[in-house]
């Protein structure tokens, strides 16, 4: 079934053809064919010809545009691929047209009835014509095609980009929630009468915490040094919280001040880890946080599933996921295996400043 895009774009071909063609006639000397007009043989056959070649330029360019696309790695049109594109298409455009009008001029005169003195003249300046024509015809096209895709790239971006900020926020709007502020004080009461030195400890390791998020509140990616360093005060809190009945542990061998990472976002592993998992000092939960590499940042635990009232939204992985988009374009990957649930998580180079863009010619 023939699209509504399609039929479109073909009436707008269509009017660009006439357009041309009434253009090339108005540029016709009418001393040298006075008995011309549009609808004599000649002028049938130029229509045709050229309805027919300007058509066959753009359907094969869209189709060898497609083709290109549909086999790469990425979705774009670069300088190198719209070179190879350009002269597949030459190649398939000009013998046909050569072919045309050697058959109207030389073999099949007596039906066009293309009366010229020098025939091959003739020939050569169809040709010409008809080459000039069909390579603009073809630029144009793969010109109107790169700037769609430029516009469709910078409203993906724009979109990825409004996403990025309202997943930091909500993040952010999490951690500094009410409920977490309550487990912490909670914690800090029972400690005062307990272990006076811990509870002093306890109130550093907190006003830790909300100074870091309150300090990058407004920055969506922050060096993996300062997010250890909020980790390990925010490990140090659950380990009080949780005694006995929780172990954390982090392995990380790259230098945390080359790599970047999302706000919170190993904080939100561990909290998801928390969250989803019962786990007492007989039963206790053991995360680990370890690089891999010098590539990804994997964040694992053994696996007590908590029975939920509802299914799980995974709304924690989701916001990761998204942030990752904007910066990068390789994948948060989530497994559980073997009784573990693991998460592994890309470092960004510290050289990254925003999201790549796709080429585009």
């Amino acid at each position: 079934m023939i699209s509504k895009a399609y039929i479109k774009k073909f009436m707008i071909r269509f009017l660009i053809i006439n357009m041309i063609y009434f253009m090339v006639k108005l540029t016709i000397n009418h001393d040298t064919y006075p008995n011309d007009t549009l609808v004599d043989p000649p002028a049938m056959f130029y229509y045709f010809s050229a309805f027919f070649l300007l058509m066959l330029s753009w359907e094969t360019n869209d189709w060898l545009i497609r083709s290109k696309l549909k086999a790469g790695l990425d979705k774009s049109l670069d300088v190198s691929n719209g070179i190879k594109i350009l002269g597949i298409n030459l190649l398939i455009i000009l013998p046909t047209a050569a072919l045309i009008y050697y058959l109207a001029i030389f073999e099949l005169d007596q039906i066009c009835k293309i009366d010229a003195d020098d025939p091959w003249l003739r020939f050569r300046i169809d040709f010409f014509r008809a080459a000039v024509l069909g390579f603009a015809a073809i630029l144009f096209n793969m010109f109107y095609y790169a700037l769609k895709q430029k516009k469709e790239l910078e409203n993906t971006m724009n979109k990825l980009k409004k996403e990025a900020m309202t997943s930091k926020y909500k993040s952010l709007k999490n951690q500094i929630s009410p409920h977490f502020l309550f487990n912490s004080l909670n914690t800090l009461t029972s400690l005062m009468y307990e272990d006076r030195d811990l509870a002093s400890d306890f109130v550093s390791r907190l006003a830790s915490c909300y100074r870091y998020i309150l300090d990058n509140r407004e920055e969506d990616l922050v060096s993996l040094e300062k997010e250890l360093n909020f980790l390990d005060s925010f490990i140090f809190m659950m380990n009080v919280r949780h005694e006995g009945a929780l172990s954390i542990t982090t392995d990380i061998l790259v230098n945390p001040k080359e790599y970047l990472i999302p706000t919170l976002s190993l904080q939100m592993l561990v909290e998801n880890a928390l969250k989803h998992n019962y786990f007492s000092k007989e039963k206790p939960l053991e995360i680990s946080i370890f690089s891999l590499g010098q590539k990804s940042i994997v964040t694992q635990n053994n696996l007590h599933v908590r029975k939920q009232k509802e299914e799980s939204t995974k709304l924690g992985l989701k916001n990761i996921k998204k942030r990752y988009s904007f910066y990068t374009n390789q994948k948060v990957q989530v497994e559980t295996e073997n009784g573990y649930f693991k998460v592994d998580i890309p470092l960004i180079s510290k050289a990254i400043s925003e999201i790549p863009i796709v080429k585009v010619s």
